[in-house]
């Protein structure tokens, strides 16, 4: 999901736990910021495996890739990779055509919310069918208020299609987590607006059992086995939004 890294640290975090990058067998993109594509190029030069971008966004990257290897994908459609089944779902972000993903595979689902502005019915909707995910928590809302950001910067950022604070991904979190759901990886923390350990202990303060565990920028999150709990895996047929134009916003910004 993504390469926002240089191909050599994406190596590297790989090979640290032991994984190997010639077994991959695609690259799904959520949307066009520099943080989440600057890796693609060397990358998919070098290991040259199928990478799912939907137009709008494969546009809006500024890059070209060997059309051989691109592929478009559609929301609530399920993509199939190796054992795996992906589906993407649109959601608010300040992005050209955002989309977040939930993995499958053996009886198992894995979410991977990044980027969300905040939680619509989608977002709501598969959160409630994870048994793991990956969670943004992107800043302190007091933290962000006093920081050296211009206004402009920080209104995008708090607004309906920037990110989600501390207390928007815990309320998300102690609202709908299901029963089932046994981690949950807090991602895309703010380097100047957050405190890994702030975020944690909030979401540890109401985990009730569920795990919690912060996955750093600057290095490989360990690898987790995540167990089904004899819960179906099958994903919904509808979404809430189906056939919905998400709005979108005026301006196209990067937000970190």
């Amino acid at each position: 999901m993504d390469a926002g890294i240089s191909c050599r640290e994406i190596e590297k975090r790989m090979h640290s736990l032991g994984l190997d990058p010639l077994k991959l067998k695609a690259l799904f993109v959520s949307h066009e910021h520099t943080d989440h594509i600057s890796g693609i190029p060397s990358f998919i030069k070098k290991y040259k495996i199928p990478v799912y971008i939907t137009p709008r966004t494969y546009r809006a990257c500024g890059f070209l890739l060997d059309p051989r290897l691109v592929h478009s994908f559609n929301p609530f459609e399920p993509v199939q990779a190796g054992a795996l089944s992906i589906t993407a779902f649109p959601k608010w972000h300040d992005a050209i055509d955002p989309h977040s993903f939930i993995v499958s595979g053996e009886g198992i689902n894995a979410g991977v919310f990044t980027d969300i502005g905040a939680p619509c019915k989608n977002v709501i909707q598969y959160f409630k069918l994870c048994h793991a995910i990956f969670l943004e928590a992107n800043y302190d809302e007091a933290m962000l208020a006093a920081s050296r950001y211009p206004v402009f910067l920080r209104n995008r950022i708090s607004g309906k299609h920037g990110h989600l604070s501390n207390a928007q991904a815990l309320e998300l979190f102690a609202a709908h987590k299901p029963s089932f759901m046994t981690h949950v990886f807090l991602s895309h923390l703010s380097k100047e607006n957050n405190n890994p350990q702030l975020a944690e202990d909030l979401f540890n303060s109401q985990a009730n059992g569920t795990r919690i565990v912060h996955a750093s920028r600057y290095a490989a999150t360990a690898v987790y086995e995540i167990v089904a709990s004899g819960l179906p895996a099958a994903l919904p047929a509808r979404t809430a939004l189906r056939g919905k134009k998400m709005a979108q916003p005026k301006l196209q910004l990067r937000l970190f």
